[in-house]
């Protein structure tokens, strides 16, 4: 395979490419479809939701550093040499997830209904231009600890949105071994975005009532969680809105952008739905077909990437799409999603991709206050941020945001599942089990600036037995940490290593691009969440990479 300027496996907005002809996907091209037609006028709205209530919950999705005291980390205080002390070990059973409801006849109507796109025709169809290494300018965001290899930066206008917030990423080696993917060595990578201005519905909650009929505003709409996918070989990208399907007032097939709690509305704009939060997708996994994004206090919810629906298949947004279902579908309105007065719309995304399965936590929730990010040693965890481990049997990571300052008694912990047990429970029927082989907390004892060092994570991955996580430091470099499973008074648990690596800016999710199927080196995979500001004018968004063989180096020496 040829590769830009070595590897460029990363994403600057985020991947999932080919699905073709690498075997893992069928092949599904866009549905035949009769001459385009005009623009279809649009009359009052048809009621749009009359959502399934599947037990999600709208607890708040936000998971930010307490920005009051993001003053530089310093070294680790002296009396922390060497390894750091290990928490109260994890306990398996509160990982615990089960099937939600089944949603399979609901996508299965959607599949009817509108025109499909393949990952391979996606990507050689990305429309928005990245940069890559000296072309993303300044590398001011990053610290000297840790020699950046690779970087990719956003279009302008997602680099500096205050809409969407990049969060997850994933890539082609999640997806497969082998990592071939497609005919044209596109070698994409995912990238999670969620909507940081989160008004609700109406954005009743900001005062503003008349918001959504306020045609210079299109931002008033939660629009939940996007998918940037990157395409390698092209260094472009292009954006896909995940949706839930649901069948509204009138008995139609429809759709909505994800919310933390899909509850019940019967008009577009009323008081009874204005509190519907997004969630906060802080990680994402490719597998196979599925791709797995965390929800925060639910578990995860699961796409098939076989069921990418192309909202504009002719490539021409001035005129509306005809559909396999006899209406036609609109990618120029904004505001407006799902079916409405016989009309397709997605906010303005041409790709859609609906929700199939949803994985819940099984265990109670706690009864310690959690407002301010606290976390608890025992009861549900929360899914802040997943990751995949193929170092051996294919296994996903979960872990947990906390922030140790405002109380709590964990400062976080992290549970395994075999990739196995996890497809079992989604290809299963509702209530099918997927239990956590292994938990643990994460390291105590270390303290950077008078708080812990060991907590405020907001991604982990495991590679060769080591565990890798990063810790966030508000608008700062934030601190790649590592740690080890060690037998500790006879049970095993996460033994921290006291060196703290300085890292980016903002620094998100990790991704492992292992390289063994490609012949390149592995590579640590990330990304800075935080656009320029009057709080932080040097801060960037990038997705970026470090040499796995260097980190494990810097690491030991």
């Amino acid at each position: 395979m040829t590769h830009l300027s070595g590897r460029i496996r990363l994403a600057a907005a985020a991947v999932i490419a080919g699905a073709l002809t690498s075997g893992l996907m069928p092949a599904t091209g866009a549905s035949a479809a009769p001459a385009p037609t005009p623009r279809a006028a649009v009359t009052a709205d048809e009621p749009t939701e009359d959502m399934p209530d599947d037990g999600f919950s709208d607890e708040p999705e936000g998971e930010q550093d307490d920005f009051a005291g993001s003053t530089p980390l310093a070294p680790p205080e002296s009396g922390n040499p060497g390894l750091l002390a290990a928490p109260v070990p994890g306990r398996p059973g509160d990982f615990q997830l089960e099937a939600g409801s089944s949603l399979t006849g609901l996508v299965d109507k959607l599949d009817a209904a509108l025109p499909k796109q393949g990952l391979t025709e996606l990507m050689e169809q990305a429309n928005r231009d990245a940069g890559w290494d000296g072309g993303c300018g300044s590398t001011g965001i990053y610290g000297p600890d840790l020699a950046v290899n690779h970087r990719v930066c956003w279009k302008s206008d997602d680099a500096t949105s205050s809409e969407w917030v990049p969060q997850a990423i994933s890539g082609v080696s999640d997806a497969q071994e082998d990592e071939d993917w497609g005919t044209s060595n596109a070698e994409p990578i995912a990238v999670g975005s969620y909507d940081g201005q989160n008004p609700g519905r109406s954005n009743y909650e900001a005062g503003r009532e008349n918001c959504v009929q306020d045609s210079a505003s299109d931002a008033c709409n939660e629009k939940g969680i996007r998918v940037s996918f990157f395409n390698q070989a092209t260094q472009k990208y292009r954006h896909v809105l995940l949706v839930w399907p649901y069948v509204n007032s009138k008995d139609h097939i429809s759709f909505d952008a994800l919310h933390a709690r899909e509850g019940k509305c019967t008009t577009s704009v009323t008081n009874a739905c204005k509190a519907q939060n997004g969630i906060h997708a802080g990680g994402m996994v490719w597998y196979g077909n599925y791709l797995y994004v965390a929800d925060t206090a639910n578990g995860m919810r699961v796409f098939d990437l076989r069921k990418i629906m192309d909202l504009n298949p002719d490539n021409n947004a001035d005129v509306n799409d005809p559909t396999p279902d006899g209406l036609v579908s609109d990618v120029l309105d904004k505001k407006r999603v799902g079916r409405q007065s016989n009309v397709w719309y997605g906010f303005g995304y041409r790709y859609v991709m609906p929700q199939v399965a949803s994985l819940k936590f099984t265990a109670a929730r706690t009864s310690g206050d959690t407002s301010g990010n606290q976390c608890y040693a025992t009861a549900r965890p929360k899914a802040s941020y997943i990751s995949l481990d193929r170092t051996d049997t294919d296994h996903m990571v979960l872990g947990e945001y906390c922030n140790t300052n405002n109380g709590g008694s964990s400062p976080g912990r992290v549970g395994t599942y075999p990739m196995s047990v996890l497809t079992a429970a989604v290809e299963g029927s509702a209530g099918t089990k997927a239990n956590a082989d292994a938990a643990y907390g994460l390291p105590t004892g270390a303290t950077f600036n008078g708080e812990a060092l060991w907590h405020k994570i907001q991604g982990v991955t495991r590679y060769e037995g080591k565990w890798y996580f990063h810790r966030s430091n508000g608008y700062d470099n934030g601190r790649l940490l590592q740690a080890t499973a060690t037998s500790v008074d006879g049970t095993t648990q996460l033994v921290g290593n006291a060196k703290a690596l300085q890292s980016s800016f903002g620094p998100e999710d990790l991704y492992l691009a292992h390289g063994r199927g490609d012949g390149f080196a592995p590579q640590l995979w990330s990304l800075s969440e935080h656009a320029p500001s009057a709080s932080c004018s040097s801060c960037k968004r990038e997705l970026y990479s470090y040499n796995m063989g260097e980190v494990i180096g810097d690491f030991a020496s």
